[in-house]
């Protein structure tokens, strides 16, 4: 059985120790080398940055996010294991981690470390299709003779030079489609590399949770229980056309995916529709003081991944998703588009006061849409703002200052809600 060795990427026939260097992290797969759909997944991407800067943190646990009243933006691993998880108030976080060590994110930062990332990936692929800063999809189907070495290992040598030469660690998922690739990517994290192949695809499925296909969410699994669906195998004992009738065009594309199908090719420079940033919370908060925090903590987001793209948005979206699951999305046309932060923030904040009252919510995101270039925004400024000028040139200005010194060099009060 094909193998290799992913710490000094000597390549085998299958064994549990590497024979040239004795490390104990072989992969091996009767179609490792013949697979070339992959899903790279930068591991806890905000907190590998963090602990590389800073190895006194290695082996503690790192919460990116606010202050005492502010919630979890990411976490390492560390603190995943003592409960920790993405959207949790702080408070609640250090009740479970009391040791945790909390540091604002630095959004620059991360932005320029993806590029980083991004460029190796480019060396060995055109066929890239990122899914944020610290994921994406690649195509090598046919790299195998420029490379001299199938995907597999073009891949593993990927993971060691983004741990030797940027210092942090990635997972990648091998198969020959999509779904599967992204699934993978997800069996063996931290540092791994895991492979479905063609044979095992069905039976690999067949006693999963129908919750593993990636955009399901906690209310589509729900929804599939009610119907008596609770696992692939469930799915595949539904015909096609009821499926459709029952879900629509979702119901179709489950049948597909429950049996391991999907034609969607790595889509390399798809045009970029929307750009946008949301976050779930741990317990439900109609904290507005709190969701005002999130609100321009996302704008901050929304607006850094704007200017690292090269693009701004003419429309400026707020969504909200209420503690039962009814999803509130509202939209705002700007006279020009914008990539400023402050800008993004005090549209979306307008937003969020048309609303009126709301009960308990369970999500809140922001985006920009209608994409154009960064050339065409924020030129004439805003008529009906004298002083968003003044703002953006601070901003501006602030941009510069991080980037030299670090986001942290500069944090606004409000982003410690």
């Amino acid at each position: 059985m094909p193998a290799m060795c992913r710490q000094c990427l000597t390549t085998f026939e299958a064994g549990t120790r590497c024979p040239s260097c004795r490390s104990p992290r072989v992969t091996s797969h009767p179609e490792l080398f013949e697979l070339s759909i992959a899903h790279m997944d930068c591991d806890a991407f905000y907190a590998s940055v963090e602990k590389r800067d800073r190895p006194e943190l290695a082996d503690k646990p790192v919460v990116i996010g606010g202050g005492r009243r502010g919630v979890v933006s990411t976490c390492c691993y560390v603190a995943r294991i003592r409960g920790v998880r993405s959207a949790m108030p702080m408070f609640e976080a250090l009740k479970l981690c009391p040791d945790a060590v909390i540091i604002k994110g630095r959004m620059d930062l991360y932005v320029e470390v993806s590029r980083q990332v991004r460029a190796m990936m480019e060396e060995l692929t055109p066929a890239i299709e990122p899914l944020s800063l610290d994921e994406a999809f690649l195509d090598l189907t046919g790299t195998a003779r420029l490379h001299g070495a199938p995907p597999a290992l073009i891949l593993a040598r990927l993971t060691k030079r983004m741990r030797d030469e940027i210092g942090i660690t990635g997972s990648i998922g091998l198969s020959h489609n999509k779904f599967l690739a992204k699934i993978a990517s997800d069996l063996d994290k931290p540092r791994g590399f895991s492979v479905i192949g063609r044979a095992e695809t069905e039976a690999f499925l067949l006693p999963r949770k129908v919750g593993i296909i990636h955009g399901i969410g906690l209310v589509g699994e729900e929804t599939l229980r009610r119907a008596g669906i609770e696992t692939i195998a469930d799915l595949r004992r539904w015909d096609r056309r009821d499926l459709a009738r029952r879900f629509g065009s979702m119901g179709d594309r489950l049948w597909h995916l429950a049996r391991g199908e999907d034609h969607r090719s790595v889509r390399a420079n798809r045009p970029v529709k929307s750009i946008s940033k949301e976050t779930t919370f741990h317990d439900d908060t109609a904290d507005r003081d709190i969701l005002d925090g999130h609100i321009w903590r996302l704008s901050e987001q929304v607006s850094a991944r704007a200017k690292a793209k090269g693009r701004a948005g003419r429309t400026v979206v707020l969504k909200l998703k209420q503690a039962d699951f009814a999803t509130v999305t509202r939209r705002r046309v700007l006279f020009e588009p914008t990539q400023m932060a402050d800008r993004i923030y005090r549209e979306a904040r307008a937003l969020f006061d048309a609303l009126g009252p709301t009960g308990p919510a369970r999500l809140i995101g922001v985006g920009l849409s209608d994409i154009v270039p960064a050339d065409q925004a924020d030129r004439a400024g805003d008529l009906l703002d004298p002083d968003a000028a003044r703002r953006a040139g601070a901003e501006r200005a602030a941009d510069a200052i991080r980037a030299r010194f670090g986001t942290a060099a500069i944090v606004k009060g409000r982003a410690l809600r």
